[in-house]
């Protein structure tokens, strides 16, 4: 289901960042994380570093952010390992972009739950907003990825952009949060319906008089 990447020409990534380093606020963060993790347990901080290293990216570049190469290597030297042992964590883990995105990375479920619930209307409502699955936008702003899932079944089908998810998604509402984020507005990420976190859709339908105080239902029980 993943998308093949396009990752930039070698030349013109390392010219762009391979003087790479922390800004003064993400090494002092940098410091705070490598502090957590005992001498000779560097390595631990693999996962927190390239986040780090490609939210700075991101900020740099008026993105979501991803992790050239020489940003990988930078990230091995500051934790005292192999590129390799950090580069396979990369390529490990589908939160780490490892080519240029947009402003805001739509990432799609399409697993079984979001499927049946809907997420071809999720993709076609995409599609008509001019995102292509793999591709970003003209304009830079969206980057369109078709994933596996992200873990919100109960309130399928789901999108996740950027570090929040969208939920209980349709067609219509799809197109409302990708027009409110292509004006520069924030939509509320969470439940689209109104529904708190998981709970059934129309509200509660057990142990309703819990909902606003304390009830004792011993005398209730029969």
């Amino acid at each position: 289901m993943a998308d093949a990447v396009h990752i930039p020409d070698e030349a013109e990534t390392r010219a762009r960042w391979g003087s790479f380093k922390w800004n003064d606020e993400n090494q002092r963060k940098a410091n705070e994380i490598l502090g957590r993790y005992p001498k000779g347990r560097e390595q631990s901080a693999s996962i927190p570093f390239l986040d780090l290293a490609q939210r700075q990216v991101g900020a740099e570049t008026q993105t979501q952010g991803w992790l050239p190469v020489p940003v990988i290597e930078f990230v091995a030297r500051a934790i005292g390992v192999p590129y390799m042992r950090v580069y396979e964590v990369a390529t490990f883990y589908t939160m780490f972009n490892l080519a240029p995105v947009g402003r805001y990375h739509v990432q799609v479920c399409g697993t079984t739950p979001c499927m049946l619930a809907g997420s071809d209307d999720v993709l076609a409502a995409c599609k008509n907003r001019g995102l292509v699955k793999g591709g970003t936008t003209p304009d830079g702003l969206f980057t369109l990825t078709e994933v596996e899932c992200l873990g919100t079944c109960a309130n399928a089908p789901m999108v996740q952009i950027n570090d929040d998810n969208y939920e209980d998604l349709d067609y219509d509402r799809t197109i409302a949060v990708l027009e409110a984020l292509a004006n520069g507005q924030t939509p509320e990420p969470g439940s689209t319906i109104g529904r708190r976190a998981s709970c059934p859709e129309g509200g509660p339908t057990s142990l309703r008089q819990m909902v606003d105080a304390n009830h004792d239902y011993r005398g209730e029980w029969a």
